[in-house]
């Protein structure tokens, strides 16, 4: 009798008798803990506040268990992240499993991302090839449109991180960007494909004081040879040797003529907000020496805004992306400020430093674009 009369005193001075309770769910930065939850992304740390809830072993978002870690499980609160992977069914609730094999649910959703698309391998790319693209939370079935309202094949995925597309580009698919589509959501990327904005040196055709014996046109491509992407593109196959100067493209803004108007009166202003970019291919790593960039310039600075090794594409046509804050600081280094130039922009490509190099280098598509879309 004794024994039955301390065990009745003791559940009756627990809250609601040792029934398991969720109170609500809160974010676990201390600063915000009166900020409550009914839905979190996936990934997420979360907080479960409530009473008795010790004897909690498993818990479940949707129908994916999340990783427990017995240290993080008190009578009042529980520790838990959010799973990141995407639940097959959907039921919206936050169900807990305990040591005595009872259960308690919750409503809680699971927010799933929407695609995020942050570049491709190469922006230029052919109908019928394949492109790659990079981003995050591809979740199948996934559709990729270009513009001009064309789907491309998306191919099986090769990894299962859901952050690399690889899609066959459609015949027709126009230049602008593209918009990849799963059931969580639809993402219109800030980059464009087959991106013709803005292009401040280009060699359709060769402009400028400098080199047209580097520039390949289509009819010349041979096996072994960079593919054309666009018209002609340049290509620097030789060996240079340390501290040897080679001038690449470029020239005096009146030498290379329209095509250096093309930099932004924006970008000038606020380069922040601006990208850098254009296609390399090397067949050969480049692994030695400076290349040298010149754009937006009143003038020639041979110290200007350095490239630097090591960069190897391994024969493919891969497109880069310099924020072009990084560019004008450099040339801040060197006491210069670019100004907005009606006439035009000195623009020049230069090879020169310390060590030889083997080079097997092309480029193509020079061009300044904004980061996101308008």
């Amino acid at each position: 009798m004794l024994v039955a009369v301390f065990l009745s005193c003791e559940k009756d001075d627990l809250v609601d008798g040792g029934r398991p309770s969720i109170d609500y769910v809160r974010v676990t930065t201390p600063e915000l803990s009166d900020s409550l939850l009914v839905s979190a992304f996936q990934g997420s740390l979360i907080a479960i506040i409530g009473n008795n809830l010790g004897g909690t072993v498993e818990i479940w978002f949707n129908d994916l268990m999340a990783d427990l870690n017995p240290v993080y499980v008190t009578d009042q609160s529980i520790l838990v992240s959010v799973p990141s992977d995407v639940p097959t069914e959907v039921t919206n609730q936050i169900r807990l499993e305990f040591a005595d094999g009872n259960n308690l649910t919750y409503a809680f959703e699971v927010d799933i991302s929407e695609p995020e698309v942050n570049s491709m391998k190469s922006e230029y790319v052919f109908a019928g090839e394949v492109a790659t693209i990079y981003g995050n939370y591809f979740y199948e079935p996934i559709t990729v449109t270009f513009s001009g309202g064309l789907e491309g094949e998306v191919l099986p995925m090769t990894t299962a991180d859901g952050q690399t597309l690889r899609v066959v580009v459609p015949e027709g698919a126009q230049a602008g960007p593209i918009t990849v589509s799963t059931n969580f959501g639809t993402t219109e990327s800030d980059f464009w494909f087959r991106d013709d904005r803005n292009i401040i040196l280009s060699s359709d055709p060769f402009t400028g004081w400098w080199n047209v014996d580097y520039v390949v046109e289509p009819s010349e491509v041979g096996p072994g040879d960079p593919a054309s992407i666009s018209g002609n593109y340049i290509r620097v196959n030789k060996m240079i040797g340390a501290w040897e100067w080679t001038e690449v493209a470029g020239g005096a803004a009146d030498a290379v003529g329209e095509v250096s108007r093309n930099f932004p009166d924006d970008a000038i202003q606020n380069p922040r907000d601006y990208y850098l970019k254009f296609e390399v291919n090397t067949v050969k790593p480049y692994n030695n020496n400076i290349v040298r960039f010149n754009f937006g310039l009143p003038s020639e600075v041979n110290e200007a805004y350095f490239w630097q090794p090591p960069y190897d594409s391994q024969g493919e046509w891969e497109t880069v992306a310099i924020p072009l804050e990084q560019v004008f600081s450099a040339y801040s280094d060197q006491g210069v400020t670019p100004v907005v130039l009606d006439e035009g922009y000195w623009t020049r490509i230069l090879i020169f430093g310390g060590n030889a190099l083997d080079a097997d280098i092309s480029f193509d598509n020079f061009r300044v674009v904004p980061k996101t879309l308008d």
